[in-house]
């Protein structure tokens, strides 16, 4: 998909607003409406769609820092039209986590679940992120939930659908390890000594 440099459009809505309204003084209105429209269609552009194509082509590169300095240059995320404000939450907790602020990570892909994810496999991947993060706070039960949620969905990503066979793999080797645990111990809580031959 075509996309214009952020500060490239930063400077033709410059260009182009600042040109019209000079124009408009100079000569006519009529004469500058078209430089005005342009100048107002980029800039409205900007504030419907973000910096968030940008900031993710960044982040597939691994450049997470560079990803949220660009991600920053969008002003009012809530002004995003639904699908991109989800993106800029996704991305925004995507680079936390990988930036290893775990808490952040979990408010912004809490928030972009809220506000709705396009695709089934975009809100699969939102939903194992914070089952991971719950699982990193041992808050087992809520993990479960997340990853439930996930298996609802109509997956089609080959990696999604990999990284749900290594989530259940884990839930069941914790469940062996549980069961392995309890049965070790008796009733008043102490360990079962092995019978002497």
């Amino acid at each position: 998909m075509f996309t214009i440099n952020i500060y490239l459009r930063f400077a033709l809505i410059a260009l182009f607003l600042g040109g019209g309204i000079l124009l408009a003084f100079l000569e006519s209105f009529w004469y500058a409406l078209p430089l005005i429209l342009i100048g107002l269609a980029l800039l409205v552009g900007y504030f419907l769609m973000g910096t968030i194509q940008s900031a993710a082509k960044l982040m597939q590169d691994f450049q997470f820092v560079e990803a949220e300095q660009r991600l920053a240059l969008t002003w009012k995320p809530n002004w995003l039209i639904p699908a991109n404000r989800s993106y800029y939450y996704l991305i925004k907790g995507t680079i936390a986590q990988n930036l290893k602020r775990t808490e952040e990570a979990e408010e912004h892909f809490i928030t972009a679940e809220k506000i709705g994810l396009p695709s089934d496999n975009e809100k699969a991947m939102v939903a194992l992120q914070l089952a991971g993060i719950s699982a990193q706070k041992n808050k087992w039960k809520a993990a479960e939930n997340h990853f439930k949620a996930a298996k609802k969905l109509n997956i089609t990503e080959p990696q999604i659908l990999e990284q749900m066979s290594e989530f259940e793999k884990g839930f069941r080797q914790r469940g062996q390890l549980k069961h392995a645990r309890s049965g070790m111990r008796m009733p008043g809580g102490k360990r079962r000594r092995p019978k002497m031959r």
